[in-house]
């Protein structure tokens, strides 16, 4: 048996041994006024706990609508759609656990840097999200509907992002993902570039050394050895597709992550024309 260390001990006797000495010294009229008046301070103290509660939730929902508020109706739908969709993807399994729904509040809260307010707003967009019926089908068909080339792209990178948070991302999950790029049209060209720039990195992760060549060569989607005409249409093409300005109404957070992209197609670029 290990060795624990001892708690302090509690005081589960007290409030008999202040009754005996209340009764002892003041008699029952005493210990009668005396449990009223912990009986009336109890109820105090229960309103008092409410009223902070519902002050508390009250002020937490006021934020949370007034940034709603603040915000494009395309970027606002834009994350709703984005948000069930993706617990779609952590449900393909039947159910869907707390370590994968805290696994969706890190990816926005790391990768599109969500500050305390739009966290708030996330996790009622998760909740809807989990009690929610609609078919994965069903959302990706207004998403295609409502949105262009470009920001599917960016739907496509982010389903990628969360998929790659594991260590081992199973081919059943991966076949998902080409499904959905699939749905929403996306080529196979630039679908076979994104997952392979991710599972290079995951790669990375676990090789000692970084092969630049080989990282480059994924990032714009290219066969190795590709040819210097090859990797100038590649560099055109994708930048052309990632101009911050063209999903410059999902907001700032999306804005990101094309201006991330365009910096990864950037360096890629520059490193094949130092060669």
């Amino acid at each position: 048996m290990q060795y624990q260390r001892r708690q302090q001990p509690g005081c589960g006797g007290c409030l008999l041994i202040i009754l005996l000495i209340v009764f002892v010294t003041g008699g029952a009229p005493a210990l009668i006024n005396f449990m009223g008046a912990l009986f009336f301070s109890g109820i105090a103290g229960v309103l008092i706990f409410l009223a902070l509660f519902w002050g508390f939730s009250f002020w937490v929902k006021r934020k949370v609508a007034t940034y709603e508020q603040s915000q494009t109706e395309s970027h606002n739908r834009f994350v709703w759609l984005l948000v069930h969709i993706l617990v779609h993807i952590a449900r393909i399994d039947g159910q869907i656990t707390r370590d994968e729904v805290q696994t969706i509040q890190r990816f926005f809260q790391h990768n599109l840097r969500y500050n305390q307010t739009k966290m708030l707003w996330l996790k009622e967009l998760i909740k809807q999200a989990t009690a929610s019926e609609v078919s994965l089908q069903a959302l990706l068909h207004e998403f295609k509907s409502n949105f262009a080339y470009e920001p599917r792209l960016i739907l496509l990178e982010l389903v990628y992002q969360v998929l790659y948070t594991k260590s081992t991302v199973p081919e059943s999950e991966l076949k998902i993902a080409r499904d959905i790029a699939a749905f929403l049209d996306i080529s196979v060209y630039d679908q076979r570039t994104i997952e392979a720039k991710y599972k290079y990195r995951s790669h990375q992760q676990t090789a000692r050394t970084i092969d630049r060549a080989a990282q480059y060569y994924a990032v714009l989607g290219l066969e190795p050895e590709a040819s210097e005409d090859e990797i100038k249409k590649a560099y055109r093409k994708l930048s052309m597709k990632y101009h911050p300005d063209k999903v410059r109404h999902l907001g700032d957070e999306f804005r990101n992550v094309a201006e991330e992209k365009m910096k990864e197609i950037n360096a890629a670029y520059d490193f094949f024309k130092k060669q």
